[in-house]
């Protein structure tokens, strides 16, 4: 069951319920066609571009990505020196984009939800685990970076 205790598994769920509701109950809802097409593939691809650059960073550093275990290495460079959690931040962008590129309108209160989940489970313990690990370093780069942007 561990395995289903990662945020990918969170975001291809929220993925599959907007992709349901966009197929079966819209409601006769929409946001307005091209548009929103556009937006949804620039928050898809401004997503996917986020945890690329954190992945990256982070493997750079010689750190894990696995969000229940503890980091080697306190990771302040690169895209986390503007965000301390760019790679949620993409799952959410890839989200949103995709709530928009399906016309699932009912599904936008997934986004919260989601953000939620993910404040919970993951970044909140993960935190901690590092406010433990790097004490001072940690408190200096919290000061510093915020959480989401």
């Amino acid at each position: 069951m561990r395995w289903i205790d990662l945020p990918p598994v969170w975001l291809l769920a929220c993925v599959v319920l907007a992709w349901l509701q966009a197929s079966h109950l819209t409601y006769g809802l929409g946001f307005g066609g091209p548009w929103a097409d556009f937006v949804g593939g620039l928050l898809v691809g401004g997503g996917i571009l986020l945890m690329l650059l954190a992945v990256v960073e982070m493997r750079r550093q010689h750190t894990t990505i696995i969000p229940h275990q503890t980091p080697s290495r306190l990771v302040q460079s690169g895209i986390f020196s503007r965000s301390r959690n760019p790679i949620y931040l993409g799952d959410v962008l890839v989200l949103t984009g995709l709530i928009l590129r399906f016309d699932a309108v009912l599904s936008l209160p997934l986004v919260p939800i989601f953000v939620w989940i993910l404040e919970r489970r993951f970044i909140e313990p993960e935190e901690n685990r590092m406010r433990r690990t790097f004490r001072q370093d940690w408190a200096r780069y919290e000061g510093k970076v915020r959480r989401w942007v």
